[in-house]
This record gives C-alpha cells, structure tokens and sequence, in this order.
C-alpha cells in the first residue's frame, strides 16, 4: 500500500516508538491521528514537528482501555479526514516487577496491563475496521515485544500481555482478511525513556547483541512503515532486536 495521503491513527503517538511512528509516517505523505491518553505536551509537540515540515496531523486524546472514548476519537479522526486507511496500535503500559515476585503481580497489575496492552489493541482495531472495509483496504500493525516471545522481561503479567498481543495479530488477521492486513512488529530493547534510570545496563547489555547496538526508535518506525505498506503479507510477528533473542 502506498501510504502517502492515507489516514493514520497511532496509539501513543507523542512519545518514544510512537512519536517515531508518527514522523515516519508523515515522511512518506501520511495524515496522522497522533492519540495520547497522559502525554498531552508530547503529542501537541510531535504534532507541530510534523505541521511545521508541511505534513497533516492532529493530536487525539483518549485512554485506549475506554471502549467508548476509542470509538469517538475513530470518529472524530474519519470525521475531520474522511476515512481511516491504517492503525498502529502502539500504546502500551508495564509495571517493574521481579519474575518470582509472585504476589506482587497481583489482580489490579492484571486488570490494569490486559486493558491498555490486549484489550486495548482490541477496542482500537474494532473502532476502525468499519472504515477499513468500506475502502476495502487497510492495514493493522501491533507493537508486540520480546517479553511475549522469551517469558522474561519487567514483569510476568507485562510478557503475558506481549504473547496476548501476537495472539491478537494472528486471530485479527484472520477475522479481518481479506480487506485488511494485520501484522506484529516486536521490538527488543530500544533506547527510548523506558530505560530512564537504568542507563548503564543499556550500556551493558549492548555488547551482547550480535549487532553491539540498542535499536533506536526510528528502527522501528521504519519496520512499522514497511509492514503497512505490504499487501501480501498478514498474520505475521516479526521480530526486531539486533539478534537479542538468538
């Protein structure tokens, strides 16, 4: 698919891989819905980058785990632009929690990582796939993680949540064919504020990697475009991680 003048929404869209997104996209002449739940500043400000270099864009507000607040800003996006032709389900929460810490990860951790990360991403696609099959075009792209694939990472429930979402790219694809493509791109480390305090193990743990770097958001951004703009291609998770996980 080509993605210049297409209609985009991107879930945490001001901040980190999101932001990265959204510039990637206005790159290649897409018109960006640029959605944040908290980071109201960062999105505003992603959205004048993106005015400023003559793209098209427009900062949304809605937390994704609301049903109904997800559903109007869907409205709001294909109201202002006349349609919604891609989404990149981006939003994502965690919480630091020791593996074995059993108790610690407990029914709110749950509760608060499956509606931002899962049913999230559920609510966000629903909202657009009337839009998307009114054109008979569209493309989905999932932000899993590692964690989904390894079992480890900064918690138990937030890697549950990860392999939850490489199930929902697998069982939307299917749900959604043959209109519109649903992929996963899962990004390993990446050098975003995730790792804000915990600089020196990024540092530590980039020797390790067969390519000896930390992926930058823009790295992922770029793979993000790339599976937007496949035609022949759904279903598929698609690891980037500078080699962490071989």
């Amino acid at each position: 698919m080509n993605l210049n003048n297409k209609v985009a929404l991107v879930t945490g869209g001001g901040t980190g891989i999101g932001r990265a997104i959204s510039l990637a996209l206005t790159e290649r002449g897409a018109i960006v819905g640029v959605n944040y739940s908290r980071s109201k500043d960062e999105a505003e400000a992603t959205v004048q980058e993106i005015t400023s270099q003559g793209g098209r864009a427009v900062a949304i507000q809605a937390n994704v785990a609301n049903e109904a607040e997800v559903r109007n800003i869907a409205d709001q996006l294909a109201a202002q632009f006349g349609s919604i032709d891609l989404l990149v389900n981006n939003a994502g929460i965690t919480k630091h929690i020791p593996l074995n810490d059993l108790e610690g990860a407990n029914e709110a951790v749950w509760d608060e990582l499956y509606a931002v990360n899962v049913k999230g991403m559920f609510f966000c696609a629903r909202a657009v796939a009337p839009w998307m099959k009114k054109n008979k075009t569209g493309a989905i792209v999932n932000l899993g993680s590692i964690a989904g694939l390894t079992g480890s990472g900064s918690s138990l429930p937030y890697a549950v949540s990860k392999a939850a979402v490489h199930g929902l790219t697998k069982s939307l694809a299917r749900a959604l064919a043959p209109d519109i493509t649903v992929n996963c791109i899962v990004p390993g480390a990446v050098a975003t504020r995730w790792w804000d305090g915990k600089e020196d193990q990024m540092r530590k743990l980039a020797p390790n990697l067969l390519l000896q770097r930390i992926a930058a958001p823009e790295d992922i951004a770029r793979m993000v475009c790339a599976a937007l703009e496949q035609e022949a291609m759904t279903g598929q998770i698609i690891t980037v991680d500078s080699g962490q996980t071989l």
